[in-house]
């Protein structure tokens, strides 16, 4: 792979940036603003295969970006049987995107996997997320100044995993699907998006749990040396 590799694409959320421990401080914060009385462990517990559930659905245009932000957050609450009004919900939906790019955490070997790259390869973003909060992101944890392009779904009108997204990205960072790499922690969207176009793929398992396909993984960032 070393050889023809010129192109590195990075997902961001659960790739570099530690969205679940970014969003469990998020809603700490939020929810003593607001005072909401539920134990933030137990709606954690509840909340996150929700909102995977919700990104799966934005992916395949099943819900809009309004409802992803209100109806996570509405089975979440009816999950773990707090009753929270529709104005509140909305309230600490807008607040949980305002505040949740102001946390920076990033997966252990971010920056020295980066730093380990920038020389060797084009560095790349490719995202789902929405465009002023992965901007934000990048520039609150520092990252923005190793990518030469960033790809996000708002631009290309489709999400990863169609190949719309990814010819996208390939066209703006001047880049060929064989000399590009994709690492991404989705299967669905990262990897198989990535693969069906021609891209090698590395699968980030960083909950060290789907072992049960052909591709290529890691369960570390650094472990990356080892493929690039």
């Amino acid at each position: 792979m070393k050889s023809q590799i010129k192109h590195v694409f990075f997902d961001l959320d659960h790739t570099l940036w530690d969205f679940d421990k970014n969003s469990g401080l998020t809603f700490e914060k939020i929810f003593i603003q607001n005072k909401i009385d539920v134990d933030l462990h137990d709606f954690l517990v509840v909340y996150e295969p929700i909102n995977f559930k919700y990104w799966k659905l934005y992916r395949e245009e099943k819900v809009t970006k309004s409802a992803l932000r209100y109806g996570r957050l509405k089975e979440a609450f009816d999950g773990v049987g707090v009753a929270v009004e529709d104005d509140l919900i909305h309230l600490l939906s807008e607040a949980y995107i305002n505040q949740l790019s102001t946390f920076n955490h990033l997966f252990e070997g971010t920056f020295e996997i980066l730093d380990y790259l920038k020389g060797k390869y084009q560095l790349h973003i490719i995202t789902n997320g929405f465009e002023e909060a992965q901007e934000k992101k990048m520039v609150t944890s520092n990252i923005k100044q190793y990518f030469q392009t960033v790809t996000n779904s708002e631009m290309v009108g489709v999400k990863k995993p169609n190949p719309k997204i990814f010819n996208f990205a390939l066209e703006l960072a001047k880049a060929k699907a064989n000399e590009s790499l994709m690492i991404g922690d989705n299967i669905e969207a990262d990897i198989e998006g990535a693969h069906n176009i021609g891209m090698d793929t590395i699968h980030f398992d960083y909950k060290d749990a789907q072992n049960n396909h052909n591709f290529k993984r890691i369960t570390n960032l650094k472990m990356l040396i080892n493929h690039l």
